[in-house]
């Protein structure tokens, strides 16, 4: 994990990095915290993939931000990750 938050914080030092982040900040925050989940309990995208009974390169989507996941699925992965999801509007 230290790895990801080293080649994050190297990230966010450029300025254009820095403010597309920011834009995007509740995506990444989502994606971040499905990374942290499924590295601390050291499972690959592979692993978690076939406990969602999809494809790997659906997970590496999810994790990239490439993918737009329905609520459905992100209750999927947070129940494989053993996980609650919870939203709210405030």
């Amino acid at each position: 994990m230290s790895n990801y938050n080293n080649f994050k914080k190297k990230l966010l030092k450029t300025k254009a990095v820095k403010k597309a982040y920011d834009d995007l900040g509740l995506e990444f925050a989502l994606v971040e915290m499905i990374i942290k989940k499924r590295l601390k309990q050291r499972l690959t995208q592979q692993q978690l993939a076939k406990k969602l009974g999809t494809k790997q390169p659906v997970i590496s989507r999810l994790e990239r931000g490439t993918y737009n996941p329905s609520i459905k699925f992100l209750t999927r992965v947070a129940h494989a990750l053993n996980a609650k999801l919870e939203i709210s509007i405030s």
